[in-house]
């Protein structure tokens, strides 16, 4: 039973950085999903699927990991360049293209 510890990217759906901010532990998937021959949907018999447990800092969860002797590896956390724009930026002289409808 691998967990993987990481901090979360961000959305794409919007703009906004929230759920990024918190660590989470997340269990390796430790059988395949096969399909229902009926219905389509996916099954699995992993139970630790459905388990996300979120920590304030990194050192939190893997001190939880290491008390409950669960394996786990640590993803290096990525950091996205902060750049700025504006709305007036788009109207600048210094353009390199001219603005057009």
């Amino acid at each position: 039973m691998l967990a993987r510890i990481y901090r979360p990217a961000k959305s794409a759906m919007q703009s906004g950085k929230a759920k990024t901010r918190v660590w989470e532990l997340v269990f390796e998937p430790a059988s395949a999903r096969v399909s229902d021959p009926l219905m389509g949907w996916t099954q699995s018999t992993d139970m630790n699927g459905q388990v996300r447990l979120t920590f304030e800092s990194r050192e939190e969860a893997v001190n939880y990991a290491q008390r409950h002797g669960i394996a786990f590896e640590v993803l290096p956390e990525e950091k996205r360049p902060n750049i700025i724009k504006a709305y007036a930026d788009n109207f600048a002289f210094h353009r390199k293209q001219p603005w057009t409808h």
